[in-house]
């Protein structure tokens, strides 16, 4: 199966995972505490189900890891050449407190690289899909998906844009928006839940998304290949792109999400490898 009619699946596969959780979606859903103290619901295990199965059947050659399955030890996952990175229900605590702001994430993944990615919104149809090699693309609930792409820079009037998360920041971060404001001009905040971080940046409704606290893999695989397909990177505090190589930790390094060809691209890495 070539890619671009492999990807076509996996967004089919995560809008039915969606509707998989939205039954438990401001429902009172029960809420069990992982290892790790992160929550987890049974709107996270059916779509994990789903989503499973669904990819089994698509490829039962290529090994998944599913933030609800992520035991598989390390040995194993190293003689792992392709595998699927999948975030059942990326944002459960947006999920939990009846945000909208949660979604289905599925990559795949070829020697710690991301070849393609799926971002999906359960709550109103909203996906976007990309990967390097073959564009990116938003698709509305019952519309043809529309190719997306970055801004380089913020249009006539509008202020640059950074991308911050609710529920994490960092006196590191404080510190790097401080350095990027005398660098590059006044700046706007925009907080949102979940990997829709990566998408604003993807569909040029934002400039930047500065990440110096703590995600895991599954998190940011599947909404990296939508960045890069629409012209962006994901790049470590060293300036090189964000891999998933198998290893003991699922934690990402801190990262710096961007257009690739952003003028102020060296200059934001300096400052975040200084704070």
């Amino acid at each position: 199966m070539n890619q671009q009619r492999l990807l076509a699946e996996v967004v089919t596969l995560a809008q039915r995972a969606g509707e998989a959780i939205l039954p438990f979606w401001r429902a009172d859903v029960a809420v069990t505490a992982k290892a790790d103290d992160s929550p987890v619901t049974a709107a996270d295990l059916a779509a994990h189900h789903v989503i499973v199965a669904g990819l089994q059947a698509l490829t039962p050659d290529i090994p998944v890891l599913s933030e609800e399955d992520c035991g598989i030890a390390l040995e194993q996952r190293q003689r792992w050449q392709r595998w699927w990175l999948v975030d059942p229900l990326d944002g459960t605590k947006e999920f939990i407190a009846g945000s909208e702001e949660f979604t289905v994430n599925i990559a795949l993944i070829e020697r710690g690289e991301v070849v393609f990615g799926v971002v999906s919104m359960p709550t109103n149809g909203r996906c976007y899909f990309g990967g390097r090699a073959l564009g990116a693309w938003r698709a509305e609930a019952g519309a043809a998906p529309e190719a997306i792409a970055v801004r380089s820079q913020p249009g006539a009037g509008e202020r640059f844009t950074v991308v911050a998360s609710r529920r994490h920041s960092s006196p590191a971060q404080e510190l790097l928006l401080e350095g990027l404001s005398a660098a590059v001009g006044e700046l706007t905040l925009a907080n949102i839940g979940s990997s829709l971080k990566f998408c604003l940046l993807a569909e040029g409704s934002a400039d930047c998304y500065p990440r110096l606290a703590p995600t895991s893999q599954w998190d940011t695989a599947a909404a990296q290949g939508v960045l890069e397909g629409a012209g962006g990177a994901v790049l470590g505090l060293d300036g090189q792109a964000l891999q998933y190589p198998p290893r003991e930790s699922l934690l990402n390094p801190f990262f710096l999400a961007l257009p690739a060809t952003a003028s102020w691209r060296d200059a934001l890495v300096r400052l975040a490898s200084a704070v």
